[in-house]
C-alpha cells in the first residue's frame, strides 16, 4: 500500500481533508502550486483538478520516462 505524508505535499488547509475532497480539490491544494499556476495549468492542459493532474497524459508519460532511467 502507498503512503505519502500529506503535510509535505499539500496546504495547511488540505492536510486534514479525505482523499475524495483532496483528489477533487484545485490544483493550488498542492504545496507550492499557487491558483495562477492553476490557472495557467488549466488554459494549457485543462487541468482543474488534483485527480487532473495525476492522469494528464504528459505527467504520467515524463514519470515513467523518469522511472526508464532510475531502472538503468
Amino acid at each position: 500500500m502507498a503512503e505519502i505524508d500529506l503535510n509535505k505535499v499539500l496546504d495547511k488547509a488540505w492536510a486534514d481533508k479525505s482523499l475524495p475532497e483532496i483528489l477533487a480539490a484545485p490544483v493550488s491544494a498542492l504545496k507550492g502550486v499557487s491558483d495562477r499556476d492553476g490557472e495557467l495549468l488549466e488554459e494549457a492542459f485543462g487541468v482543474k483538478t488534483v485527480a487532473d493532474l495525476a492522469h494528464l497524459k504528459y505527467a504520467r508519460w515524463a514519470q515513467a520516462l523518469a522511472a526508464l532511467d532510475v531502472a538503468k
